[in-house]
């Protein structure tokens, strides 16, 4: 992601707000709205919520820009700003989020074991209207335990990569991989029952994709 003003780069910007010019935060900050306030939500799960901490994470930004040094990208920076300031608020209210999905166990480690499902499909894209799909998807997101649905928004939705996801989140990248692959063995879990053409039907028998 390139964050820049015309011919001026991000890292010149980064300067030129730390020399004083800071009307051109928002030049910074602006290709990276979206990414701070997935990061926050994939901690929170609350819209509302999110957003406040996005707020709160740019405001952070921008009064520790002094401490910015480049040894990450200024993205995965704001990322882990949003994610601290999320995870501090979670502790704070100290409250559930969400339900782990149902079906499938978790061993006393905290492993996750899914259903197998024998029947695999694609979705007839002629079959289910986009927003049953899109409503779909994110009740299996939100139904993901906060350790998981944080590694899967920022490395399947937002795109980052192993390394950006780690560094955004403070794990080592094998714990990162791990909880990865239980996040989509989960997601494929929660969306497999859909596969059958309950969906188009409005027939309520995908159990384990809870409402919000």
């Amino acid at each position: 992601m390139a964050a820049t003003t015309h011919s001026v780069t991000e890292p010149d910007l980064i300067e030129r707000i730390k020399a004083g010019e800071s009307e051109l935060f928002y030049s910074l900050i602006e290709p990276y709205q979206r990414s701070v306030y997935a990061a926050a939500f994939s901690v929170l799960g609350n819209e509302a919520d999110a957003e406040d901490v996005a707020q709160e994470s740019f405001l952070k930004a921008y009064a520790k820009l002094d401490q910015f040094r480049a040894e990450c990208k200024f993205s995965t920076w704001l990322i882990q700003i949003a994610v601290n300031e999320a995870r501090m608020r979670r502790r704070k209210e100290r409250k559930a989020l969400y339900e782990s999905i149902d079906e499938g166990y978790e061993d006393d480690s905290g492993d996750y074991f899914p259903r197998d499902f024998a029947d695999w499909r694609e979705i007839p894209s002629e079959a289910l209207a986009q927003k049953q799909i899109n409503d779909a998807l994110a009740q299996a997101i939100a139904s993901l335990k906060p350790i998981y649905r944080e590694v899967f928004i920022l490395r399947d939705v937002e795109g980052l990569n192993i390394r950006e996801t780690s560094e955004a989140l403070g794990l080592n990248e094998p714990l990162v991989r791990t909880r990865l692959l239980r996040a989509r063995l989960q997601m494929r879990d929660a969306l497999a029952p859909g596969y059958d053409g309950s969906w188009c039907a409005g027939i309520a028998t995908y159990k384990k994709v809870r409402p919000f």
